[in-house]
């Protein structure tokens, strides 16, 4: 699923444009596999008899309804699921029939860490926390591809916005906060 455009404002630019790592499809496509194996196995193995294709289709029905929840709405969670990084915000965008978004100012960041395990590091994912000021503090990114890359990223979009709002005149003559430079 697309991003919206259309949300940004006239000076605004995406810079990074993420779903969930692909990890999180692991699972579903796992069980994809395995329940359309057993239900191949399943459909071949009724014996012949009066009730054969009642058995097939209710097996076949059985399968659908399990791989519509094991496969189907894990993978349109993950495709519906945006992480966009702007030069001004950061937006995150979540849900399949009801959508919720957060949006939250590069300006109102306050701490941006992560932390990735070695399986993680193997993987090229992460944990992203974001903690802003403001009434609902901390957002936690699971399964953030590149994880190290979206936390540079973010901290050079806010020194490059800290530097925009100040000017770059302010920048040198503002150094140290007292008007002195170091």
């Amino acid at each position: 699923m697309g991003f919206p455009e259309s949300i940004l404002t006239s000076d605004e630019e995406v810079v990074l444009h993420l779903h969930p790592h692909w990890i999180r499809l692991a699972a579903p496509v796992s069980a994809f596999v395995v329940v359309l194996g057993l239900t191949l196995f399943g459909v071949l193995a009724i014996p012949a008899g009066s009730f054969q294709h009642a058995a097939q289709w209710l097996l076949i029905a059985a399968a659908a309804i399990l791989l519509l929840f094991t496969s189907l709405r894990p993978w349109l969670r993950w495709i519906t699921t945006s992480y966009v990084v702007t030069t001004e915000r950061v937006v995150i965008r979540t849900g399949i029939f009801s959508r919720t978004g957060r949006d939250i100012p590069l300006q109102r960041l306050n701490d941006v860490s992560f932390h990735h395990s070695f399986a993680e590091r193997l993987l090229g994912s992460g944990t992203l926390t974001i903690e802003s000021a403001g009434e609902r503090g901390q957002v936690v990114l699971a399964n953030l591809p590149r994880v190290e890359e979206v936390h540079a990223t973010l901290y050079r979009l806010v020194e490059a916005l800290d530097v925009r709002r100040r000017g770059p005149a302010g920048a040198d003559a503002d150094a140290d906060g007292y008007g002195h430079n170091r």
